[in-house]
């Protein structure tokens, strides 16, 4: 299963920086094969999975990542602190790239859906990695900074198509 969410994942969040932020040059990393990394200083977002499999993608923006992505999206708007708006555009970022990740795995008749993104703290990604099977983690990296990423998801009984 790890390899059938890992390219999807690295692949959404290309497009979603290609697209939205006009950054071309990303690349990635395998990252804690061994358990679930909680990065500190970072705007943590969590996209909750229903479907097929169920579990959360947890997104850690580093403060400095998330402040030039907000830079870029507000055309230029200078932030020097992680506040309600920077965490509210992080929050979008991973939103856009769960949506187009759940659109691709659905081409390979994988049904799943996503719930609102929200922000979450180092002890409930904690607990969920008790809850859910750790699938897989990357840190896509950028001209702008890296993101590190915690995929947590259990495939339902009967859903292991891939």
């Amino acid at each position: 299963m790890e390899n059938v969410l890992y390219k999807p994942f690295f692949n959404a969040t290309r497009e979603v920086f290609q697209l939205m932020l006009d950054i071309s040059n990303i690349t990635d990393k395998p990252l804690c094969v061994d358990g679930v990394c909680y990065p500190a200083g970072n705007v943590d977002i969590a996209i909750r999975v229903i479907g097929d499999m169920e579990g959360m993608v947890v997104y850690h923006f580093p403060k400095e990542t998330s402040l030039k992505i907000v830079k870029i999206m507000s055309g230029g708007m200078e932030f020097n602190e992680v506040d309600e708006f920077v965490a509210s555009a992080m929050g979008e970022i991973a939103n856009i790239i769960s949506g187009n990740v759940m659109s691709a795995l659905s081409t390979q008749d994988i049904t799943c859906d996503i719930l609102p993104p929200e922000f979450i703290a180092p002890e409930t990604i904690a607990d969920a990695s008790a809850k859910y099977k750790f699938v897989s983690g990357m840190q896509i990296c950028s001209e702008i900074g890296d993101i590190d990423l915690n995929i947590l998801l259990n495939v339902k009984s009967g859903a292991e198509k891939a």
